[in-house]
């Protein structure tokens, strides 16, 4: 009965974040901004919402090691997870805590709040337990991408 809940919960959240990513693009596309010249403007939603799910340590944006392997990360494209995957696990972690999904993430307060109103419209986690190692720091500072660690609770 439990198995059946959770089946019946998880097809419920792949139907929210399929319209939610729907409604996103379609914002943006009214706006004017993103999706020019293919370009994407929502964050890939996680295909399942098991074990293998990760975030990136610096935009803390949530899909699982088989997204991130495939396309990276939208919001950090200069790290290049797509084309190695070791930095895959090195720019990764899965121990985040919480799940926020954020469509308009340049309006919700809730985003702004936690400092991702600037990225793309996806499934973020509320905080990450790692930290950035310092090669992928000093990659951030080349690209003059700020990356602020988060505060230990």
């Amino acid at each position: 009965m439990a198995d059946l809940i959770k089946l019946g919960n998880e097809r419920r959240m792949k139907e929210v974040m399929k319209l939610g990513s729907t409604i996103a693009m379609k914002k943006r596309t009214e706006r004017g901004s993103g999706n020019r010249d293919g370009e994407r403007c929502t964050s890939t939603n996680p295909h399942s919402f098991g074990n293998e799910l990760r975030a990136c340590l610096r935009c803390r944006v949530v899909k699982t090691y088989d997204q991130f392997r495939e396309s990276g990360c939208e919001n950090c494209t200069f790290f290049k997870m797509e084309e190695d995957p070791e930095r895959v696990v090195d720019c990764t972690t899965p121990n985040f805590n919480g799940i926020i999904s954020a469509m308009d993430p340049g309006r919700s307060w809730a985003a702004r709040w936690l400092r991702i109103g600037r990225f793309l419209p996806g499934v973020y986690t509320l905080a990450v337990s790692e930290t950035l190692p310092e090669d992928m720091q000093n990659i951030c500072e080349d690209e003059r991408v700020q990356y602020v660690p988060l505060k230990r609770v």
